[in-house]
């Protein structure tokens, strides 16, 4: 742990704060800046800056640290998934913490840029009460939110693999998807894996179609005639092992997600009552911005930041065009 302590002559009459802390995050290092008022000189701040390591050891005597020098505001960049596990700790012990999009207070033109400068101007802006926090949603919704975002990659993935198997059909010269509206159907499922097992004959595949599917038996035919091999047999069994491997994962998650909303309930039923909408969406919704509607002013405040509405350009009174909405919390857009 490397420590530097720099006093600063600067008029103080507009500090909101009296003691705050400027941290630059790492992957391996956080580079800590209190700034308090110097005692013994009015008018003066002090800058008490410290290197410690990421380690958790390390960063809970950063925090021990904290406490007892009295910082009543914490701010950190948010630097990739760096500032998390800071970010757990600091608010573990008690800590008021924000967390700071980096693009808010970096980019001023001729600044110098070092971890030791950064810091102290978070902590310069954050006791002027000029920092803009970002979102950051309680344990028991950001554990929601963990799920919900497992569970949209998993569908995600899973996607991708019928994507490939519909792909690989092609290749074999079977058209099934232009017959059957959903090849992972029993029907479609049970025709694959005859192929799978060595059944080539058309009429013998078409045979295994049920319910509305029986109706299309002579397209099914036509169809299924293709140039299936032993090959296409083999990577077609691997990609259905992982769908169905997808399949078992998302429904365990739909489970502990379930579980996880209970005390919710009511929220995700509101929700899930607008058209549209659903109980696997509403629960994405509420795993991204919570229940606790006061962190966001209005309603457009809320759709800005998910980025849901259009910049506005105003000059002089007069409006001149709108942007494109911005990118935004990408798991919240597909909700």
């Amino acid at each position: 742990m490397g420590y530097d302590r720099t006093v600063m002559s600067e008029d103080d009459d507009g500090v909101e704060i009296a003691r705050v802390a400027g941290l630059d995050l790492g992957k391996a290092e956080v580079v800590c800046c209190v700034r308090r008022a110097d005692p013994a000189r009015a008018g003066h701040m002090i800058h008490e800056v410290s290197t410690w390591t990421t380690m958790s050891h390390c960063v809970t005597r950063l925090a021990d640290m904290l406490v007892g020098a009295g910082v009543d505001l914490v701010a950190m960049e948010a630097t990739s998934d760096y500032w998390k596990p800071v970010f757990y700790r600091l608010e573990a012990h008690g800590l008021n913490v924000i967390v700071v999009n980096a693009k808010h207070f970096k980019h001023l033109p001729g600044r110098p840029k070092t971890d030791k400068l950064d810091s102290q101007w978070l902590a310069r802006l954050a006791g002027k009460g000029l920092l803009r926090p970002s979102f950051i949603p309680p344990a028991d919704i950001r554990a929601l939110r963990d799920l919900t975002r497992d569970r949209a990659d998993l569908v995600d993935q899973r996607t991708e693999n019928k994507n490939r198997v519909e792909k690989l059909l092609e290749d074999a010269c079977i058209k099934l998807c232009v017959v059957a509206t959903d090849i992972f159907g029993v029907s479609g499922r049970a025709m694959m894996e005859a192929l799978i097992a060595g059944h080539r004959d058309p009429q013998t595949l078409a045979d295994m179609a049920l319910g509305r599917l029986r109706a299309k038996k002579s397209a099914l035919v036509e169809a299924l005639t293709g140039l299936f091999t032993n090959h296409h047999g083999f990577r077609l069994r691997l990609l259905l092992t992982r769908i169905d491997a997808l399949d078992h994962d998302i429904a365990t998650l739909d489970h502990r997600i379930d579980h996880a909303l209970e005390p919710y309930e009511r929220h995700r039923d509101q929700l899930a009552g607008i058209p549209g909408v659903g109980r696997i969406n509403a629960a994405a919704i509420l795993g991204e911005i919570g229940v606790d509607m006061t962190r966001f002013a209005t309603a457009g405040h809320l759709a800005s930041w998910a980025k849901d509405a259009p910049g506005v350009h105003e000059s002089a009174g007069k409006t001149t065009g709108t942007s494109a909405t911005g990118k935004g919390n990408k798991y919240l857009a597909r909700a």
